[in-house]
């Protein structure tokens, strides 16, 4: 059973709530999210603000909170092989409720199919509450290039 290691990211002002299934192995080493370098998630939200691409965890926090954006996970722990979504197992998941309790947010956006996948098995009857689902930007999601997902993305403005 691998535990979740890095603490969600929101403020009072988060107004949406970005969800992955289960951090990789290279943001759990970099203990922070989306840590794997060929993951386009920082190039694809910075690119969706029109900024700079954050490249430290300072930097990456600050431009989170700075742009209402709350970032967490849908799996507390699990049974994982390596990075491998296909072989998550023994799903524990997150309790949503310390940032909905404490941030205004108005939309919850999770990235790919397998954090849809755990959301909507293990969350939303919970706190009732649709999540809309962005293309992952996962390196395995190679059919997406940067500027197709950067368009995709740009739901998480309004």
């Amino acid at each position: 059973m691998v535990s979740h290691p890095i603490p969600p990211v929101f403020d009072r002002h988060s107004k949406v709530l970005i969800l992955g299934s289960f951090p990789s192995v290279k943001s759990r080493e970099a203990q922070f999210f989306y840590g794997h370098p060929q993951n386009r998630f920082w190039k694809v939200t910075s690119a969706v603000f029109g900024t700079t691409e954050p490249h430290t965890v300072e930097d990456k926090k600050d431009f989170l909170l700075s742009h209402g954006i709350a970032v967490w996970d849908v799996i507390a722990s699990c049974d994982i092989e390596g990075s491998s979504d296909s072989s998550i197992k023994n799903v524990v998941p997150n309790d949503l409720t310390a940032i909905l309790n404490h941030a205004d947010i108005r939309t919850i956006f999770v990235n790919g199919k397998t954090a849809e996948k755990y959301y909507n098995k293990y969350i939303k009857d919970t706190i009732r509450r649709e999540a809309v689902c962005l293309p992952s930007t996962s390196p395995a999601n190679a059919a997406w290039s940067v500027n197709r997902l950067t368009e995709a993305w740009k739901q998480i403005l309004s």
